[in-house]
């Protein structure tokens, strides 16, 4: 039966996927009815046709390549270079129609979003058991002549509120300044520390010198391989990977993959003692990515119910963007780069990686996407919903035709951009194929979270 388990995850990415695009390119379909703008197509997907029929007079189309989708109006300007030669005959709609027609596919996804985070609230969402308590502090660190102790729990970081290891390392990644301001709860008290970032030369990151209570922990040695060969057992647990505190198994997976053909020290616990290892990762033909023969046992998650309500799930999607993009930003001090956002592949491999988990953290995922969507469309470039919108405010206010000619060339030149950029994204989004498949392989336990004690009576 793990062939129909597959099968599922296959088919529900697909599905996932191609439902954000419809419902975006549902709204602008809609909105141009409305308006009574002429329609010549619907396409999900890009490139070559793979089907097609007519309806109504509209071509419908599935298309092959999974990067987005259009509607065919002949009254917007459009691309030639992604949706075709439209019909010149036709005269441009208004800069209304045009504003209520671009506007329309992004808040479509905004709501789509919406109904699936109300749906996540009702259902509950399983939530990765990874809190952020410190684990052994070293006795001469810094850290630890400032009292902080082993089990004392990180509240905030940079003044942002954290719950988990994830935010930890999010927060200290996308800071501008490699001192930052942490609080520490001891004992129900808090206290607020200024610690000073460590950084690896070797794999360009930088993390707090304070390692998490919970590891990874190894399920899997392969025998020949580098791990084994340098003595490492089932059971170890991950403390850190060439200097770096090891915070989950995917964190581990990237920094194995980053020290691709370089020594590294790791540094394991088994049976309560600290062993370190050097481990040269091997380049593997057949996994396309750097490893050192090691297979996890599982996370552990807890289903929270009710869910998270929409607003905090947007809130969570809202803050990341703005935090991503602000480390984009500023990438010589975050060292956050282009090549570090996923395109297609990613996104596929992402969804696929939560579903294999649990369906309710594919729609989780949903919302992330469907809010990126709308947000990432609405900036005014030409080829994007903002472009449209900008130039037919620019006619509105200055009551000045925009040249249909200049519209045109920096539709088309921006389509050629945007084409190009998800070239790139993708080539270092197919260096991480493996690690999406180390992922799916990976099995995960979810269940229900511990009742609340009952009250004293």
């Amino acid at each position: 039966m793990e062939y129909l388990r597959w099968l599922f995850i296959a088919v529900a990415v697909v599905l996932f996927f191609g439902a954000s695009i419809f419902f975006h390119e549902l709204g602008h379909y809609w909105m141009a009815l409305r308006r009574g703008m002429k329609v010549e197509g619907f396409s999900i997907g890009l490139g070559p046709k793979a089907f097609s029929w007519m309806f109504q007079g509209v071509e419908w189309s599935i298309r092959w390549i999974p990067a987005g989708g259009f509607v065919k109006l002949p009254q917007m300007i459009t691309s030639e270079a992604i949706e075709g030669k439209a019909d010149a005959e036709i005269p441009p709609a208004s800069p209304v129609s045009r504003i209520l027609v671009a506007a329309a596919g992004p808040a479509m996804n905004v709501v789509f979003a919406l109904a699936i985070a109300s749906l996540i609230w009702v259902i509950g969402l399983p939530m990765l058991v990874n809190p952020p308590v410190i684990g052994p502090v070293e006795k001469d660190s810094p850290e630890a002549k400032l009292g902080i102790q082993e089990r004392d729990r990180i509240v905030a970081v940079d003044g942002n509120a954290v719950k988990s290891w994830e935010e930890v390392s999010m927060e200290v990644i996308t800071a501008r300044t490699n001192v930052l301001p942490v609080s520490i709860e001891h004992q129900g008290v808090r206290t607020t520390y200024q610690l000073a970032t460590r950084s690896s030369p070797l794999l360009g990151l930088k993390w707090l010198n304070l390692d998490p209570l919970d590891r990874p922990v190894i399920g899997l040695v392969r025998p020949d391989m580098p791990a084994a060969k340098a003595g490492m057992l089932t059971g170890d647990k991950f403390l850190t990977f060439a200097g770096i505190a090891v915070l989950n198994q995917q964190h581990l997976m990237e920094l194995i993959g980053k020290g691709e053909g370089k020594p590294c020290d790791i540094v394991v616990e088994r049976a309560g003692q600290r062993r370190t290892f050097t481990v040269t990762p091997v380049y593997d033909a057949k996994e396309k990515r750097g490893l050192i023969g090691i297979g996890f046992a599982g996370g552990r998650y807890e289903v929270q119910r009710p869910g998270p309500t929409p607003w905090e799930q947007f809130d969570e999607v809202f803050t990341r963007m703005g935090k991503t993009f602000t480390a984009l930003a500023h990438s010589k001090e975050t060292g956050v780069g282009a090549k570090d956002l996923s395109g297609p592949v990613g996104i596929l491999g992402g969804l696929a990686v939560e579903l294999k988990t649990d369906l309710r953290l594919g729609l989780r995922f949903l919302v992330m996407l469907n809010l990126n969507l709308a947000l990432l469309n609405l900036l005014p470039l030409p080829v994007l919903d903002g472009g449209h919108i900008t130039m037919a405010l620019f006619e509105l206010v200055t009551r000045r035709k925009v040249s249909l000619r200049f519209q045109e060339y920096a539709t088309t030149s921006f389509a050629l951009l945007l084409i190009s950029f998800m070239l790139y994204v993708t080539f270092f989004d197919l260096r991480r194929v493996p690690l999406f498949k180390a992922l799916l392989q990976q099995r995960n336990l979810v269940e229900s979270a511990a009742p609340a004690p009952a009250p004293a009576k």
